[in-house]
């Protein structure tokens, strides 16, 4: 990272008047895990479907230290499993990546299986705060039967959960809004924070907002050049209800698996105009609000 790196988010929170950034999409998994991560990106496979030359390798620590030097200050670490009978091993790693990292969400994951219910009440009770599916890689109907419990117990614990439902960058069969509307519609209280913005679906899932009470947004890679190059660009006519909602959207920033510097993130957020009070919702206190972590 280099200073004028730093400089750019520095300067963004002392205007602003922020303690720091509260970044509701970074990625933290185990070693072997991130390395096939990688290997996708690096070899643009079939999920990713284009180049995607990643910015931040390094170690576990090496990525904190850079998530500390920009300012953020709270950060999450989203394990999301791609098939059954990975999810705990990957809830096992993610709940000791926590236990080592102060500024790090307590996160944890799960798929359509039959032992899903029981493992994912045991981590609301261990104090799970954050969970993330990915309906892009798992190929999964979030309304299968297998998850009903879960979405109630999420529902009933108020635990957010962030859900890749968008069809971007390469969709399939389940992803778009009418699978997460058919799961808010039953559980209208679910916290779900949709990845992305819902990229490229944005007004179908604004809608959601409509649907669920609790439903939010978040910022990951939304509005950057590279996402945009690649058909993710949000339509203007839609930026009026971006700031009308701006309570119910949340900083992201795929970290570390992102082709440019972070502070672009932050920057093509600055360019909207959305106004400073819309920015420090998103930069921080919308996370503060839902998440209950303290300003100081």
């Amino acid at each position: 990272m280099t200073e004028s790196h730093a400089s750019v988010a520095s300067e963004l929170v002392e205007t602003l008047g922020l303690p720091g950034l509260f970044d509701v999409h970074c990625h933290f998994l185990p070693p072997r895990v991130m390395a096939k991560v990688w290997e996708q990106f690096d070899t643009a496979g079939p999920l990713i479907g284009r180049p995607w030359p990643i910015v931040y390798r390094g170690t576990d620590e090496e990525r904190v230290e850079v998530l500390r030097g920009l300012g953020v200050r709270k950060f999450s670490a989203l394990p999301y499993a791609h098939r059954p009978g990975i999810a705990e091993f990957l809830n096992d790693w993610a709940a000791g990546f926590a236990d080592r990292t102060p500024e790090a969400l307590r996160c944890a994951t799960f798929f359509p299986e039959p032992e899903a219910t029981a493992y994912v009440g045991a981590r609301i009770e261990a104090g799970t705060e954050l969970f993330k599916v990915h309906v892009q890689v798992g190929n999964f109907d979030l309304r299968d039967p297998l998850l009903e419990d879960v979405w109630a117990q999420l529902e009933e614990a108020g635990t957010p959960i962030v859900v890749h439902a968008g069809s971007g960058p390469v969709g399939n069969e389940h992803t778009g809004p009418g699978p997460l509307r058919g799961v808010l519609e039953r559980y209208p209280r679910l916290c779900a924070v949709v990845a992305h913005l819902g990229a490229p679906e944005y007004e179908g899932f604004l809608d959601l907002l409509e649907v669920g009470e609790r439903v939010h947004l978040d910022t990951t890679m939304a509005f950057t050049d590279f996402f945009e190059d690649m058909g993710g660009e949000f339509p203007p006519t839609l930026l009026p209800r971006l700031q009308e909602v701006g309570e119910r959207v949340l900083l992201g920033s795929d970290f570390p698996n992102i082709p440019y510097p972070y502070e672009h993130q932050l920057e093509s957020l600055v360019k909207l105009d959305l106004g400073d009070d819309w920015m420090r919702g998103v930069l921080w206190e919308n996370a503060v609000r839902l998440f209950g972590q303290s300003p100081g």
